[in-house]
């Protein structure tokens, strides 16, 4: 069955244009004009997405053809987007950047989803090259649906009527412009945004939502996504009844979630339930499994050092053969030490030997091929921390330039690495967890 699923994807020239801000901005504008807003991101990035759930009060959900691959694309989109009046969708970097060969790009999601894209123009220091700008990215792959632009950190009125003239001579049409404002930044921390768990959160999202709503022409916008081609829905597997319990962490320490991920061991027949490595005392009762995802550990290491006695049951669950997987920042957490930006050392769970410690500079980044035995998934490194364990269960090999190196450690039926991963890309993965868990019964 075919629906229209309008849509509609904001671009960007390069990082640092402005996009996350003005994609927050509009899903607010669109939100507080009474719409059913579903909010996207291309790539794996974690925090921009806690951005989008503010704005729109919708779970916003990645689209990232290597890590989920490309057939998944369409089904997650179309399964999330079913109830929504209007989809937006945030790109990655630039336009045509992502992995090797264009691999996750915004221009590639934006073919598999066949939607329009508006391009978010950085035009400070700037005037008719903006309109040379556009054209070159319209240009350079036809196939990519460039709907117009939306001009962002302009100087003056004059200042836009210079670039929005020369974007008229070459039929380029302008969405919007917005005029440079510092309370319309969105503050940057070592892995990007700032987690939108900080207190001035909520009111950055409003200044910007107000900003889109009258430097925007948001109608035009609306007209565009529901202008779209209808795209073919597709039936899902329907979740089974539970018959193991898996604990995830979920908190200020740990929230690097993809829901879609999440749901694959939901229809495996997984019941989830959230607890806090910050907050509790007790890892929820009679669980199967456990699973500690990344996120900021080091920014609340002192929080989780005092909280021995769920660092404790941690180890203990451990000893006792419960399955876990942790995942970057729960991989640092289960190890014995924790070594922050200022040098200062903090116990941990004492599940794995060795101590990690983040650094001023970005260790690893970019897409990887993992293989244990007879399993091979994708995954995706991001960190500012290095670790002195010895890891030897993965054998992964980078995209970017071929390289390859071993990853991972394992004791008992604990699990942990470095890498991200999306159980939509590997199903394998998510019922190989799920079939240790029942063991447990």
């Amino acid at each position: 069955m075919k629906n229209n699923f309008p849509r509609l994807i904001i671009a960007a020239t390069q990082s640092g244009c402005g996009k996350t801000t003005i994609t927050a901005g509009l899903l607010g504008a669109l939100k507080n004009r009474g719409l059913r807003v579903q909010p996207y991101k291309v790539g794996p990035d974690y925090i921009d997405t806690g951005w989008h759930a503010l704005a729109c009060g919708q779970t916003s959900h990645n689209l990232d053809s290597w890590l989920m691959g490309t057939d998944n694309i369409r089904k997650i989109f179309t399964d999330t987007a079913a109830d929504a009046d209007i989809s937006i969708v945030e790109g990655v970097m630039g336009l045509y950047d992502g992995g090797r060969d264009g691999i996750s790009s915004t221009a590639e999601i934006s073919k598999l989803l066949d939607a329009p894209v508006v391009l978010v123009i950085d035009a400070k220091s700037m005037g008719t090259s903006a309109a040379a700008i556009a054209l070159g990215f319209r240009e350079f792959d036809p196939s990519v649906k460039l709907a117009g632009v939306i001009l962002n950190r302009l100087g003056s009125a004059s200042h836009e009527r210079l670039i929005v003239d020369a974007l008229n001579k070459v039929g380029i049409k302008v969405f919007g412009a917005l005029h440079r404002n510092d309370e319309f930044v969105l503050p940057e921390r070592h892995l990007g945004l700032v987690p939108t768990t900080e207190n001035f959160a909520v009111d950055a999202i409003k200044k910007i939502s107000a900003a889109v709503e009258s430097q925007v022409d948001v109608d035009a916008l609306i007209e565009v996504a529901r202008n779209t081609v209808p795209l073919e829905s597709f039936i899902h597997d329907k979740k089974i009844s539970p018959v193991v319990k898996i604990a995830v962490a979920r908190d200020a320490a740990f929230n690097f979630y993809y829901d879609a991920s999440l749901t694959v061991l939901e229809r495996l027949g997984a019941q989830i339930e959230f607890f806090s490595p910050l907050a509790d005392e007790t890892l929820p009762a009679d669980i199967d499994g456990l699973i500690i995802g990344g996120g900021f550990p080091e920014l609340f290491a002192d929080n989780l050092e005092r909280n021995q006695k769920i660092r404790h049951e941690i180890n203990h669950a451990v000893e006792m053969g419960l399955p876990v997987f942790a995942e970057c920042g729960g991989f640092m957490f289960l190890m014995n030490r924790l070594v922050d930006f200022d040098g200062r050392s903090f116990e941990m769970c004492g599940v794995f030997d060795g101590t990690a410690t983040m650094t001023n500079r970005l260790q690893r980044v970019g897409y990887v091929t993992a293989r244990a035995g007879d399993l091979t998934f994708h995954a995706h490194e991001f960190r500012y921390s290095v670790a002195d364990v010895e890891e030897d269960l993965f054998s992964c090999r980078r995209l970017r330039d071929g390289s390859v190196f071993t990853a991972g450690v394992r004791k008992f039926n604990a699990v942990g690495s470095y890498l991200h991963t999306h159980f939509a890309g590997c199903p394998e993965l998510a019922r190989a967890f799920v079939a240790e868990c029942l063991k447990r019964q």
